[in-house]
Order: structure tokens, then C-alpha cells, then sequence
């Protein structure tokens, strides 16, 4: 019996932590900072939401935080904040994914210049390692599967411009110039959201404020029966093609 029981309490705790690692426990972590010399009375404060994760190793959590962190994804710098920048109100997240071994977080920063204005990140992260997940890890074919984000940006646009011209048909020149710059590439694979479901790729169209109401989604979601032919087979979505 002394021999089997430590062999007993192995296998459970290595079960359990086989478990946990499908998923994270993600708390969020509210922080007020407040500005010595506010340019108005709007900005004498921000708050930061931060994620904490617990559920893994103390090692692959920090990784985890420092991933999903808004340093990382939009170059935020607190102290700028607190006395030069003064732009951020708000900075916060929202779960997407949890399980399967890994965890979705949409990440967004809301603030004010000359106008109010909102930026969002979507972050795919492997739970095993703590690492952002890009297109390069789990997808294949990836000049193929651009040109299928492309040919759905397309439509997309196409029903946008129709749209306008029929709504606004005096002012239709000027909105759409907004979209002479308008390409999805390779890089715009990097940003993705993972559901049951299937993976819904971002893209910013980046009009101007004076615009945002007319600006597309942006969202383009394929099933995981349409990606299986993309799907790299030791990638972390393999799982969801078998």
C-alpha cells in the first residue's frame, strides 16, 4: 500500500492538471490610475481592467497575461498616460474561448481626442505555452485561404458600396474613396476568433470618425468543414477538423 498510494496521488494530480490546462481560470483586475494635472475634468482618470490567469504553472500565466496584455497588443504606455497622453478612459476584455486548450479574449482601449473613439484586438492563445497563436501555427495553404478572405472582403464591399450609392448618392464619392486602400493580406490571417463553430477572421477598414457609421464589419466566418482543407493536422485547430 505505501508503494501504491504516492503512485495514486501522481496520477490524480497529473489527471487534474491535464484538465486544467483545457482551460484557465481569468479574473479581472480592476485598476484606477489618476492624473496629477488632468487637461479637463474628463480626464482626471482611467481604469484598466487586467485578466489574471490561474489554472496552469505560475511560469506559463505570466506568459499568458503578458500575451494577452494591452502593452503587448497596443503599445500602451500607463505613465504616458498619467501625465503626457491623457487619450485612454478605458482599457478592458472580454472572454471569447476557454477550453480545449485555448482561450480567446477580445481586448479593447476606449478613449477621447478630438473625438471618442474605440480600438479592439482579437488574441488567439495556446494554453500549453502561453503563446499567441498566428495563422503561420495552425493553418496551411495560407496563400488560399487569403484569397478566401478576400473574395468574402469583396462581397462584403460590394454590398456596402450598393448601399451608399443608393442612400446616399450625393455624398457616395467622397465615402468611398475610404475604400481605395482596402486589402486583406496574409497578415490580416493573424487575427482570428475560434468559436465551436468555426474561425471568424478581422478586419479593420479604418475609416475616419466623421465615417465609422458606414464603415463594414469586417467579420468574415468560415465553418470548420469549409477551413478543414486548411487546417495544418499538428496545429492546435486540428482538433476541430477531424
Amino acid at each position: 500500500m505505501k508503494r501504491t498510494f504516492p503512485l495514486a496521488v501522481f496520477c490524480v494530480c497529473a489527471f487534474s492538471f491535464a484538465a486544467l490546462a483545457q482551460s484557465v481560470v481569468v479574473t479581472p483586475k480592476k485598476i484606477t490610475y489618476k492624473r496629477p494635472k488632468p487637461f479637463s475634468e474628463y480626464k482626471k482618470s482611467f481604469v484598466i481592467v487586467r485578466p489574471k490567469v490561474k489554472g496552469v504553472s505560475l511560469t506559463v500565466a505570466k506568459k499568458i497575461e503578458t500575451t494577452i496584455g494591452y502593452e503587448k497588443n497596443f503599445v500602451l504606455n500607463v505613465k504616458e498616460e498619467i501625465s503626457e497622453v491623457q487619450w485612454l478612459e478605458e482599457a478592458g476584455y472580454k472572454l471569447d474561448f476557454n477550453k480545449k486548450g485555448i482561450l480567446g479574449v477580445t481586448l479593447f482601449l476606449s478613449g477621447s481626442g478630438a473625438y471618442p473613439s474605440v480600438y479592439e484586438k482579437c488574441v488567439i492563445v495556446n494554453l500549453k505555452t502561453g503563446e499567441r497563436v498566428l495563422a503561420k501555427d495552425v493553418f496551411v495553404k495560407l496563400p488560399e485561404l487569403t484569397a478566401k478572405g478576400k473574395r468574402a472582403q469583396k462581397a462584403e464591399m460590394e454590398k456596402k458600396i450598393a448601399e451608399i450609392k443608393k442612400e446616399m448618392p450625393e455624398e457616395a464619392d467622397g465615402i468611398l474613396s475610404f475604400f481605395e486602400n482596402t486589402d486583406f493580406t496574409a497578415k490580416n490571417l493573424d487575427e482570428f476568433a475560434v468559436s465551436e463553430m468555426g474561425i471568424t477572421f478581422w478586419y479593420d477598414y479604418g475609416f475616419p470618425h466623421v465615417a465609422l457609421g458606414l464603415q463594414p464589419e469586417g467579420r468574415y466566418f468560415f465553418s470548420w468543414a469549409e477551413l478543414k482543407p486548411f487546417i495544418k493536422r499538428d496545429g492546435l485547430l486540428a482538433q476541430f477538423s477531424r
